[in-house]
C-alpha cells in the first residue's frame, strides 16, 4: 500500500466533551513494523513531529461525516477525529481504512470494537440471530421495542446491529408517525415508551441516525417524544419554546436556504443536548460523543459559509457603524457578532486567523468603541464578550489599534479608557463584568505577549502610551478614595473595585519596572495605597499590603529610599499592632513581609525599622522575626565599626607592615650581594635625613642625593622612591617628579655616589617641606612622633631596609 499525504487537522475529545485541536499536519497510511499493521500517521507541517500514530484495527469503528471528517474511538474515553482540507484526501484515507477492515467504502460507518466477552457471546449465538429483528411498528408493540432498545445499549455489537436495522427499514419515520397517533389519542403509556425508544436511539451514537432524526421533517417530533419523560408528572413544553418563544432573528436577510437550514438544525440539536437530555452518568458519557461532534462540525460549516459571503458581512458592519441605526437594531447586530465569534472558536487556527483579520479589516474595533459606551447593559455585555475574543486572539492587533487613536480622538473616548470606565462603573454588586474586563486589561499590558520579533518596539511604545493616556483613569478611584489620609468610601462594592485596581497595579510593579516606578514616585502612590490598611474589609487591607510586598520584593534601593523617606512602614506596623493577638491572614502576611526583609538582609530597611519601630515591636515574641531584625542590625553595626578601625591603625603597625613588605623583597635580590651593603648604607643616610626633615629638625636643609639601584620596590616608598618609580628604566634614568605642594620651594643637590659599577648616580628627588608624599601619614600618628624620634636616633637600621 503506497503512502498518501493529505493536509488534516487532528482533534481529540476532552473530559468536557469538547474537541481539542492537536495540530495541523499531513496524514499517510503505511505499514508500521512496531505496530505490526497498517497505521494512520500524521506528521506536523511545522516541524515534522508525529502528531498521531494509530493502527487501523479490524474491529475499530470508524465513521465518515460531512465528506471531510473521519471519527473513531481508540479507547473507552479517547475519541479522535481527522478533519481534511480536501474531500479527495478524506475519500482516499477512508478507502484505505475500509480496505484494511474489508468494508465497502460506500458505507459511512464500520463496526464497533468487539471485546472477548462479546466474541464469545457472538460465537454462542445461532447464525440466524446475527441480525436484530425489529418488532412491527405498531402501538401494541411499543413496549417490546422500548425493551429491545434499552437492552442493546450495554453491547457494542448489538448497538451496531440495531442501528443498521433502524436505518435499513426506515423505522425512525414510522416510529415518529406513531408518536403523532399517541399524542392525538393522549396515550400516555405509549408516549412514555416512545420517550425510552427515542432516548435509546440517541444513545446509539450513530451519525447516520442523527441525519434522519434531525432533518427538518423529523426533529420537532423527536423533541416531542422527549417531552414525555415517565419521571415527570406533566410533560415539558419544549416544542412550544422552540416554535413560539425562541425566534430566529435575521439582522441581515440570509438568502442561502442551506445556511438557514443548518442554523436552525444546529440550534435545535444544541437545545436537545443541553436542555432536554439529562446529564449523562459516568457510564453514559461516551454515548453522546457523536452528538457533540455533530454540533461542533455544524458550527464550523456555518461560520465558513457566512465568512465566504462577503456582501453579508459588509452589510452587517455598515449598519452597525451607521449613526442612523436604531438602538434595537444595533443590539441585534452586536448579539449576532457575539454568536458569530463564539462559533468561530470551532475553526481551525489558520481559518480562525483569517476570520478575525476579516473582522478587523471591516472595522470591528471602532464599532466596539461605540457600542461599549452605550447605556444598554445587554449591548455592553455582548460587546465585552466580543472584545474578549479579539484580545484572546491577538493582543497585538488591539494594541496597534489603540496606539493610533490619540492622533484621531480625545483621551476620554480611547478604547482602553472606555474599557477602564466600564470596569469602574460596573453596576453588578459582585462586579462580574469588572473582573472580566480587568483580566482583558492585564492581557493587554502583559509584556510577555509583547515579544513578537516583527515589532520589537511594541513593549516600549505601548507602555509609554498606556502610562501617558490611561493610567490616570485606572487609578482615579483609588486616589479619590484616599485623598484625605482615610478611606472615604468603605462600602463592599467600592472595596471590591479598589481591590481589582490594586491587583492590576501589583501586576504592573512585577512586570513594568521603569514606568510604574516613575508613576509611583510622581504620585506618591504607595502612601495612598497604604491608607487602605485601615479599611474594615480585610481583603482590601491585604491587597494594599501585597502591593507593598511586591515593591519590597524587587530589592530596589530606589524604592527602599522612597519608603524610608516617607516613613511608609508606619501604617503597616500600626495595622499589626491594631490586629493585636489575633492569629489571622493579615497577621501572617505582615510578619512574612518583615521576615523577607530579614532573610534577604535588606540593610537600609532593617536599619530604618530597628531605629524607628523596634521599641513598639520588641514585645512580639511569638515569632523571632523582629529579634532577628535587631540581630542583623547589630551585626551590621559591628561590621561598620571593624571597618573603621581597620583604617585607623597606629604608626607601629604601619612600620611592621612596611618591614614585612620590604623583607619580602630580599628574596628577589639574592643575586646582587655586592650592591647590598653599599645600598644599605646609602639608604640609611638618606632615610635618616628624610626622617629628620619630616620631624622638622632640618627644615631648610636640602636633601642629599639618593643612590638608586635596580630594585623597583624602593621607588614605591619615600620621596626618593617616588621619583624613581615614575621614570626608572634599564639605564638608571629617572624623570622629574613635580612637588606635592604648589607652595613648596624644592632645592636639588646634585652630589652623587659612584663607588660601584652597577650603581648609577641620578639627580636627587626634590624634598618638599610640607605635604610629603610617600609614606602614609594618618592624623593620629603625630601622638607617637616623639617615641619614633628616639628610636630613630638610637638605631636607624630598625626602619625598613633595602637589603641585608
Amino acid at each position: 500500500m503506497s503512502d498518501t499525504r493529505r493536509r488534516v487537522k487532528v482533534y481529540t475529545l476532552n473530559e468536557d466533551r469538547q474537541w481539542d485541536d492537536r495540530g495541523t499536519g499531513h496524514v499517510s497510511s503505511t505499514f508500521v513494523e512496531r505496530l505490526k499493521g497498517i497505521s494512520l500517521l500524521v506528521r506536523a507541517e511545522s516541524d515534522g513531529s508525529l502528531l498521531l500514530e494509530s493502527k487501523i484495527s479490524p474491529n475499530t469503528a470508524y465513521q465518515k461525516q460531512q465528506d471531510t471528517l473521519i471519527v473513531w474511538s481508540e479507547a473507552e474515553n479517547y475519541d479522535l477525529a481527522l478533519s481534511f482540507q480536501e474531500k479527495a484526501g478524506c475519500d482516499e484515507i477512508w478507502e484505505k481504512i475500509c480496505q484494511v477492515q474489508g468494508k465497502d467504502p460506500a458505507l459511512e460507518i464500520t463496526q464497533d470494537p468487539i471485546d472477548e466477552s462479546e466474541e464469545e457471546r457472538l460465537e454462542e449465538l445461532p447464525e440466524t440471530s446475527h441480525l436484530v429483528e425489529l418488532p412491527p411498528c405498531e402501538l401494541s408493540r411499543l413496549e417490546e421495542m422500548a425493551d429491545l432498545v434499552t437492552s442493546v445499549l450495554s453491547s457494542p455489537i448489538r448497538r451496531e446491529k440495531l442501528a443498521l436495522a433502524l436505518m435499513s427499514e426506515g423505522y425512525i419515520k414510522k416510529l415518529l408517525g406513531l408518536f403523532q397517533v399517541c399524542e392525538d389519542l393522549d396515550n400516555r403509556e405509549g408516549l412514555h415508551h416512545l420517550y425510552e425508544i427515542v432516548r435509546g436511539v440517541l444513545f446509539l451514537n450513530k451519525a447516520a441516525l442523527f441525519e434522519v432524526m434531525f432533518s427538518d421533517d423529523c426533529i420537532m417530533d423527536v423533541v416531542g417524544c422527549l417531552e414525555y419523560d415517565p419521571a415527570l408528572v406533566q410533560p415539558k413544553r419544549h416544542r412550544e419554546f422552540l416554535t413560539k418563544t425562541a425566534k430566529f432573528k435575521e439582522v441581515i436577510p440570509i438568502t442561502d436556504s442551506e445556511l438557514r437550514q443548518k442554523i436552525h438544525q444546529t440550534y435545535r440539536v444544541q437545545y436537545i443536548q443541553d436542555i432536554i437530555l439529562p446529564t449523562p452518568s459516568v457510564f453514559e458519557e461516551n454515548f453522546l460523543s457523536t452528538l457533540t461532534s455533530f454540533i461542533f462540525f455544524n458550527k464550523v460549516e456555518i461560520v465558513s459559509m457566512l465568512q465566504e459571503d462577503e456582501k453579508f458581512l459588509t452589510e452587517v458592519f455598515a449598519q452597525l457603524t451607521d449613526e442612523a441605526t436604531e438602538a434595537s437594531k444595533r443590539r441585534e447586530l452586536v448579539n449576532f457578532f457575539k454568536e458569530f465569534c463564539a462559533f468561530s472558536q470551532t475553526l481551525q487556527p489558520q481559518n480562525r486567523d483569517a476570520f478575525f483579520k476579516t473582522l478587523a479589516n471591516l472595522g470591528i474595533l471602532p464599532a466596539l468603541e461605540i457600542v461599549m459606551g452605550m447605556d444598554d447593559l445587554q449591548v455592553r455585555a455582548a460587546a465585552t464578550d466580543i472584545f474578549s475574543y479579539l484580545v484572546e486572539f491577538s493582543p497585538s492587533m488591539v494594541r496597534e489599534f489603540v496606539m493610533q487613536e490619540p492622533q484621531q480622538t480625545d483621551d476620554d473616548v480611547l478604547l482602553i479608557n472606555v474599557v477602564i470606565k466600564q470596569m469602574i462603573c460596573d453596576s453588578d454588586p459582585e462586579l462580574g463584568g469588572a473582573v472580566q474586563l480587568m483580566g482583558l486589561l492585564r492581557t493587554l499590558i502583559d509584556p510577555e505577549n509583547m515579544l513578537a520579533p516583527i515589532n520589537k518596539t511594541e513593549k516600549t511604545e505601548f507602555l509609554s502610551f498606556f502610562y501617558k493616556y490611561c493610567m490616570h483613569v485606572l487609578t482615579a478611584p483609588l486616589l479619590a478614595n484616599t485623598a484625605h489620609e482615610k478611606d472615604s468610601k468603605d462600602n463592599f462594592q467600592t472595596a471590591q473595585l479598589l481591590a481589582l485596581i490594586l491587583e492590576l497595579l501589583t501586576f504592573c510593579v512585577e512586570h513594568h519596572t521603569y514606568h510604574i516606578k516613575t508613576y509611583i514616585m510622581n504620585k506618591d502612590l504607595l502612601r495612598r495605597v497604604l491608607v487602605l490598611m485601615n479599611s474594615k474589609h480585610t481583603f482590601l487591607a491585604l491587597c494594599a499590603l501585597r502591593f507593598m510586598r511586591r515593591i519590597i520584593g524587587l530589592k530596589d534601593e530606589y524604592y527602599n529610599r522612597y519608603i524610608i523617606k516617607g516613613n511608609l512602614f508606619e501604617p503597616v506596623i500600626n495595622a499589626l499592632l491594631d490586629n493585636g493577638t489575633r492569629y489571622n491572614l493579615l497577621n501572617s502576611a505582615i510578619i512574612e513581609l518583615f521576615e523577607f526583609i530579614k532573610v534577604e538582609d535588606v540593610k537600609s530597611l532593617i536599619a530604618h525599622i530597628v531605629d524607628n519601630f523596634y521599641k513598639a515591636l520588641e514585645s512580639i515574641e511569638y515569632v523571632q522575626t523582629f529579634k532577628g531584625l535587631k540581630g542583623r542590625y547589630e551585626q551590621e553595626k559591628d561590621r561598620q565599626t571593624q571597618r573603621l578601625n581597620r583604617y585607623r591603625r597606629d604608626a607601629r603597625s604601619m612600620d611592621e607592615d612596611e618591614e614585612m613588605w620590604f623583607n619580602d623583597d630580599e628574596d628577589d635580590e639574592e643575586g646582587e650581594s655586592v650592591e647590598k651593603s653599599r645600598t644599605e648604607d646609602d639608604f640609611a643616610d638618606s632615610y635618616g635625613k628624610y626622617m629628620e626633615a619630616k620631624k622638622g629638625r632640618i627644615p631648610n636643609e636640602p636633601s642629599k642625593g639618593c643612590v638608586l639601584t635596580k630594585t623597583p620596590y624602593l621607588f614605591r616608598k619615600g620621596p626618593c622612591a617616588a621619583n624613581g618609580s615614575n621614570g626608572a628604566n634599564s639605564n638608571g634614568k629617572a624623570a622629574a617628579v613635580p612637588p606635592a605642594s604648589p607652595a613648596a620651594s624644592p632645592t636639588v643637590n646634585n652630589n652623587s655616589s659612584a663607588s660601584s659599577a652597577k650603581t648609577t648616580a641620578l639627580p636627587a628627588t626634590p624634598l618638599v617641606k610640607t605635604g610629603l608624599v610617600g609614606l602614609v601619614d594618618y592624623p593620629d600618628d603625630e601622638d607617637e612622633d616623639e617615641e619614633d624620634e628616639e628610636e630613630e636616633e638610637q638605631s636607624p637600621r630598625k626602619r625598613p631596609r633595602l637589603g641585608s
